[in-house]
């Protein structure tokens, strides 16, 4: 039965974290539910009686149920934040969590479509509102490699057109001026028109993007209809906004080589965050190794 007394704790410490996301605090309420009936099960009956010992063996237990590396990350940085407050509060005078580290978590390679499924997507044909709006949307984000995030912030003056140039304002508020390939420009001029049907409640600002109720449209909105689009096309995967970046990535790498240039592209602050398209690059050059090389068919002798 869960320890009322480590429930109420809890509670309060969540009250405190008012610099997080609503969202990052309802996860790290549930990570310290999760840690609270583990302790309470245990036989602990106060913060006192949680020890280092203690710390190890609800991680261990975490490994167990088979929460995966970067899952138990986030369950030790809301236990080390806790017991953090708890010491401050004068709870406790020692963390049981300081030093503790999760198991690493393997890479996972970003998924990608390759040309053929990106050229399918794209050649969709557009003929209302919605789908012209969408089309421009997504040969933007695969055209300049664009985040979601930095779709949406897109405004109309970010476009020069006459420069066949975009200016994307990246993490971190860092901007950065990307080249505008034919495509894309293409679908742009071809949503202009279209987006001025929709225009009638802004006053302030001109978003590039609007939804049907003329508002700047939303992260939400461009995964949902990214998503039905793939499942219309029956491309046979889920597609996620994200996917039309690391495609964008990929495809730059393996014709052009320049890792640098893609890093720019994409706006990254470390040429290690870019290194991973390497690996795709990498899959792609052993696939055909492996098919192609005679001392590399399996089986053979």
């Amino acid at each position: 039965m869960t320890n009322k007394y480590f429930t109420k704790d809890v509670e309060q410490y969540a009250r405190s974290l008012r610099t997080l996301s609503k969202h990052t605090v309802a996860n790290y309420q549930t990570d310290l539910g999760r840690f609270v009936e583990f302790i309470s099960s245990t036989g602990c009956k106060t913060w006192l009686d949680v020890d280092e010992k203690t710390a190890r063996q609800y991680l261990a237990a975490c490994r167990e149920s088979g929460l995966l590396g970067r899952s138990i990350s986030r369950h030790l940085s809301a236990l080390r934040g806790l017991f953090r407050w708890l010491k401050k509060e004068k709870m406790i005078f020692k963390n049981p969590f300081f030093g503790l580290k999760a198991p690493k978590s393997k890479s996972r390679l970003p998924e990608v479509l390759d040309v053929d499924q990106m050229s399918y997507l794209l050649s969709r044909k557009a003929d209302s509102a919605l789908l012209i709006r969408d089309k421009a949307m997504f040969e933007l984000m695969y055209g300049c490699g664009l985040r979601v995030s930095e779709l949406t912030f897109l405004n109309v003056g970010d476009v020069y057109l006459d420069y066949n140039e975009l200016r994307v304002t990246g993490k971190g508020r860092k901007e950065r001026l990307l080249p505008l390939g034919r495509e894309a420009k293409t679908a742009i001029l071809k949503w202009l028109p279209v987006r001025e049907r929709y225009t009638n409640k802004l006053e302030n600002e001109s978003p590039l993007f609007l939804s049907n109720r003329s508002n700047r449209i939303s992260v939400r909105t461009v995964q949902s209809r990214l998503h039905l689009w793939g499942r219309l096309l029956e491309l046979g995967t889920s597609l996620h906004p994200h996917m039309l970046r690391h495609s964008f990535a990929s495809h730059m790498l393996e014709s052009s080589g320049d890792l640098r240039a893609v890093q720019e592209l994409l706006g990254h602050s470390n040429l290690s965050t870019t290194q991973v398209y390497t690996h795709l690059d990498f899959q792609h050059l052993s696939s055909v190794y492996d098919k192609a090389h005679p001392r590399a068919r399996r089986g053979s002798k």
